[in-house]
């Protein structure tokens, strides 16, 4: 498997949790201290070497795109009338815009999270290798995800699944659980996906999350399901790369180490992630910390 160099960012949720909050604003435009959310996956994704991001968005995630583009001059004039105190702020939001190649697409299809994929199919040839992530959940690692993703395809030469241990009782019945034989440690080599299979059906206690790296081979397959869906449920990944596997394709779930997970798409996950990246801001961590031990 080829190293990717293209990624694409399922971001065209309208986000109904944190209404009337994400009414005018994207989830993903959320703040976590002074970035967005997706701006944390951007810049994960970059760092792995990922040149040309695809965001599938619609048609109120106009600010996604107004972020990653070249400052306005108008902010740029106001950064430059405050003189040497402010001349980081245009080093830095200039930086954003060049980050990768961003392409922007607005979603059409059915429901689910094989859509987004189908949106960008026309962008990624068959010999490519690609990662497909979510904008409002991540795995903060050291090293990151994506670079542990592809350190297993390429060890492996097959599909990554990046993956958490289940926690608490209750994930069974939120994640897909894998089934598989271990490899090494932290690698499964998948021969089932199970969808929230509760407690007692779980095949292991490894849970996917988050992010994919697949093989330029699935559009043909996505093609095929898309041919047979009838309309009724989500359209999702997951019944794809099961058929995959079955015609013998390779997938791995990856158990990314020295990481953590946030969930942002859920109020109280946001506030527990806001308030883990406050604590370990450098400039104020500790003032935090304080506050926080005044007020429990």
């Amino acid at each position: 498997m080829k190293k990717p160099t293209k990624a694409i960012i399922a971001a065209a949720g309208f986000g109904t949790r944190f209404l009337p909050q994400t009414k005018a604003m994207p989830k993903e435009m959320m703040p976590l201290i002074d970035k967005p959310i997706i701006q944390y996956v951007v810049e994960e994704l970059v760092e792995a070497g990922i040149k040309d991001i695809i965001i599938i968005g619609s048609g109120n995630k106009r600010s996604i795109e107004d972020h990653f583009d070249v400052p306005s001059e108008e902010l740029l004039a106001n950064l430059r009338a405050g003189g040497e105190k402010k001349k980081h702020y245009i080093d830095e939001v200039e930086a954003v815009s060049n980050l990768a190649n961003f392409v922007y697409i607005r979603q059409k299809g059915p429901y689910g999270n094989a859509t987004p994929l189908a949106c960008a199919a026309h962008l990624i040839s068959p010999d490519e290798s690609f990662i497909y992530a979510f904008a409002d959940d991540f795995i903060m690692a050291s090293p990151s995800r994506f670079r542990q993703m592809i350190t297993a395809a390429e060890q492996y030469d097959g599909g990554v699944f990046s993956c958490k241990s289940v926690i608490s009782d209750d994930e069974y019945g939120r994640y897909g659980i894998v089934a598989g034989d271990k490899v090494s440690d932290g690698i499964m080599k998948m021969s089932r996906i199970i969808e929230k299979p509760g407690k007692a059906n779980a095949p292991s206690n490894l849970a996917t999350v988050s992010s994919y790296l697949l093989g330029g081979e699935f559009f043909a397959y996505l093609e095929r399901a898309k041919d047979v869906y009838d309309g009724n449920g989500e359209f999702t990944l997951q019944p794809i790369i099961q058929q995959m596997i079955d015609d013998k394709h390779t997938f791995y779930a990856c158990e990314i180490q020295n990481g953590t997970y946030y969930d942002t798409g859920d109020k109280l996950e946001y506030l527990k992630t806001v308030i883990d990246f406050g604590l370990n801001h450098p400039d104020f961590g500790n003032q935090l910390a304080e506050f926080l031990r005044s007020r429990v």
